[in-house]
């Protein structure tokens, strides 16, 4: 397998677990991602939060980690990648209002490249425009945002996934072990497993 070039869109109070596990999963297969934030340089921080689900009438929110860019969002030519990843959390309510970051977005729907979106990253992808006609899932309050813009919301298990095309999403980080193998499976990534010798 070639590695491929992945994006990835973040922001203050991206979802932890959201980042973190897609971010080191992804280049632990042999890719290569490029997490970047508006205004950010590589070495830069973001600060994380944590939802968690606990019996309330919505998430919990508590202060998570800080996640370390290595890329640069000055720099970002989309072109120049594979697929893109948008996790959720409180970041793409404000990243939306970014207008670099929509153009970059609209590349990745309009050429159909890959495409991972989870929790209230679709609120990122209704805003530029790239759900019309697909069939998707988020967390379920970004479900009137999916059809406002032109996308069928699907409600499904906090733990399972949607494909659609190019499209890839889950509802929250409980569907991590779907929502990455069906993104993987979309990259045509393999994956060869061997014993593991012991010292």
């Amino acid at each position: 397998m070639d590695g491929k070039r992945i994006l990835m869109l973040v922001g203050d109070y991206v979802e932890d677990y959201e980042v973190m596990v897609p971010f080191q999963a992804l280049q632990m297969v042999g890719h290569t991602v490029h997490a970047v934030c508006p205004n950010k340089v590589a070495g830069d921080s973001v600060r994380t939060a944590v939802h968690d689900f606990e019996g309330d009438q919505t998430y919990s929110e508590k202060r998570g980690h800080n996640f370390t860019l290595n890329a640069t969002f000055a720099d970002v030519d989309p072109s120049t990648y594979d697929a893109l990843v948008v996790p959720g959390g409180r970041a793409p309510e404000y990243l939306r209002l970014n207008s670099r970051v929509i153009e970059i977005t609209q590349h990745f729907g309009h050429t159909q490249k890959p495409i991972a979106a989870i929790c209230h990253g679709l609120q990122l992808l209704a805003t530029a425009g790239v759900l019309e006609g697909k069939t998707c899932t988020a967390y379920p309050a970004c479900g009137p945002e999916v059809t406002k813009a032109g996308g069928t919301y699907t409600e499904v298990a906090v733990d399972a996934v949607v494909v659609d095309g190019n499209l890839v999403t889950a509802p929250a980080w409980p569907a991590h072990p779907q929502w990455l193998a069906a993104f993987l499976a979309l990259l045509g990534t393999t994956i060869n497993h061997r014993a593991l010798t012991r010292v």
